[in-house]
């Protein structure tokens, strides 16, 4: 559960989402990815460290330059634990919708 909280803590927050965005795109050095954002490359660098640390990104060394890389696992997991959430609701709000159809239509009856 602890690789879960770290992903949606690193997921909190949207400079972190809008550099997961851009690495899905490909592969990006820090000084790329530094280029959008009105941060300095030490700000970008911290949410770097936190996309890591939750193993959303990982570093690649090409020559001198260490591109970062989006890696899915952490998301999948995520997305996985989300979706048997969102089941689980979705046949909670099933039955309270027949137990109101019921309720309804016997208010109906009454009513006649």
């Amino acid at each position: 559960m602890q690789n879960l909280d770290s992903t949606f803590a690193a997921l909190a927050d949207s400079t972190r989402r809008a550099i997961l965005v851009r690495l899905a795109k490909g592969d990006l050095t820090v000084m790329e990815l530094a280029k959008p954002f009105n941060m300095s490359q030490p700000a970008i660098s911290r949410h770097l460290k936190v996309l890591e640390d939750a193993g959303l990104i990982s570093t690649t060394v090409r020559a001198q330059a260490r591109p970062r890389r989006l890696e899915t696992a952490p998301l999948k997991k995520a997305t996985e634990w989300i979706e048997k959430y969102r089941q689980m609701w979705e046949k909670r709000y099933q039955s309270l919708d027949g137990l109101l159809e019921e309720l309804q239509t016997m208010q109906t009856i009454g009513d006649e």
